[in-house]
């Protein structure tokens, strides 16, 4: 089990939220949906840099909720971690073939894990995906150790990605933005809102941080930005439209 004092492993490369880390984050994200082994196997890379400040990988047994085709397990096992994912869509765990072992099929919004069975429960832009998320939040605490780390990241409906393929024409509604998108290509999104793709919010996140009885909140940030404008979240309105992606870092009691 980790203890809250345990520090990043000595022998990580330094990570840094800077402007150059998120210049290299956007030019990666631009070609997700062309190539989205670039873009995936990119975020895992810096997830990793990013987790060393929370708790220790080498030797962590790790939960990756939404995990999907499992571009991120490699990044995880490399850094010393056992590494678990589970997903609720085959389609999405075979998408680059077979299904690895130490793959679990099951729902978000209940984990079929005991509690505290991991030191650190990771999911990465799955939240927005689910209907109700914020019992799969709860339910990514209830699996997590004391003294082990819940990394929480999603994409923000207001941001400028929060329709997914269908953007920019969500601010117009995301019934709307799914019909069009339809009638133009043919074919539903892959993202469908109100299905597949749902409405989520800073101010939401927040409540959920303040509301949690099981751990202390460590942080609460723009997940792509520079260190300087973290205080962004702090900013009714502004936050919704230029946080793009948040991340909620909890270390349960």
């Amino acid at each position: 089990m980790l203890s809250r004092s345990t520090p990043a492993s000595a022998g990580a490369p330094p990570w840094r939220a800077d402007l150059r880390r998120s210049r290299r984050l956007l030019a990666d994200f631009r070609v997700e949906q062309s190539d989205p082994r670039r873009f995936y196997s990119a975020l895992a890379a810096d997830s990793i840099g990013q987790l060393a400040g929370y708790l220790a990988l080498d030797g962590a047994t790790v939960l990756d909720v939404g995990g999907g085709p499992g571009y991120f397990r490699d990044a995880f096992r490399e850094a010393g971690a056992t590494y678990w994912a589970l997903d609720a869509d085959v389609g999405e765990l075979s998408g680059l073939g077979g299904i690895a072992a130490g793959t679990v099929i099951g729902d978000g919004m209940r984990l079929p894990f005991r509690d505290g069975a991991v030191d650190l429960c990771y999911s990465s832009n799955v939240l927005e995906h689910v209907s109700r998320p914020w019992e799969m939040a709860d339910e990514m605490l209830r699996v997590t150790r004391p003294g082990g780390i819940v990394f929480l990241s999603y994409t923000l409906w207001y941001g400028p990605w929060g329709g997914h393929e269908t953007s920019p024409w969500h601010y117009l509604g995301g019934a709307r933005a799914r019909r069009r998108y339809a009638r133009r290509h043919g074919h539903e999104p892959k993202n469908r809102y109100g299905e597949s793709l749902f409405p989520v919010t800073v101010r939401q996140g927040l409540a959920w941080a303040r509301s949690q009885p099981w751990g202390e909140v460590v942080d609460v940030l723009p997940r792509y930005h520079p260190r300087w404008s973290h205080g962004l979240v702090r900013v009714p309105v502004l936050r919704e439209l230029l946080t793009w992606n948040l991340v909620i870092v909890v270390r349960k009691a």
